[in-house]
């Protein structure tokens, strides 16, 4: 009975995780094309990995998919609001960071990551702590910039991507390496397409102030 109960809790598990990864994808995939449809299917993948991640001791890790729950909600809702003021689908316009907001971006970043890896190495049983707070800390003020639509969220992405790599490999979890090494590559993607989007907002514009 216990080996029945062991195997169904394995297996289970490893439903859930490979359920969060397809949902995790569609939903970055969307997200590089601007599709507004990128949020609630992040949601339902967030949504599961706040208990795979609480069962790994990855409490960072699971804090941080809090957040992104409620980010998403904000992003799903403030991207709503940008395409139906514009009466176009998709259609809120990509925006960079300036020298201040980079400043900003970092800053707070490094904040967070030195905050919530003192905490959850000193005070719980979290594993590779800081490590763990890197990806936590960047993904905030990534996903912040995602939901403003801001082009250079893109590359803070990569930045995490490159360490969760690691980290989940290391800690066993396959699937989610495997979800964030595909990740990786669509936030290379995600830069290029909005790059180009931008670049196409911006020809519009001129030509618009040209015909005035």
């Amino acid at each position: 009975m216990n080996e029945l109960t062991n195997w169904l809790s394995s297996h289970s598990q490893q439903v859930l995780e490979w359920t969060a990864v397809i949902f995790g994808v569609l939903c970055v995939a969307l997200n590089t094309r601007e599709n507004i449809w990128g949020w609630p299917t992040g949601l339902v993948s967030v949504g599961i990995y706040i208990y795979i991640f609480l069962q790994a001791k990855l409490y960072s890790d699971s804090l941080l998919n809090g957040f992104f729950f409620a980010t998403g909600v904000y992003g799903w809702y403030h991207w709503y609001v940008g395409n139906k003021a514009s009466k176009q689908v998709d259609d809120l316009p990509v925006t960079k960071l300036g020298t201040t907001g980079w400043l900003w971006s970092i800053g707070l970043g490094l904040v967070f990551l030195l905050g919530l890896g003192f905490f959850f190495d000193a005070y719980t049983d979290a594993d590779l702590a800081y490590w763990d707070a890197y990806t936590t800390a960047f993904s905030l003020v990534a996903q912040v910039l995602m939901a403003r639509k801001v082009l250079e969220n893109w590359l803070l992405w990569i930045a995490v991507d490159i360490i969760a790599i690691g980290i989940y490999f290391y800690k066993g979890l396959y699937p989610t390496s495997l979800l964030f090494a595909i990740y990786l590559l669509l936030a290379i993607y995600g830069y290029w397409s909005w790059s180009a989007n931008m670049r196409r907002q911006m020809a519009v514009s001129a030509g618009g102030a040209g015909i005035k």
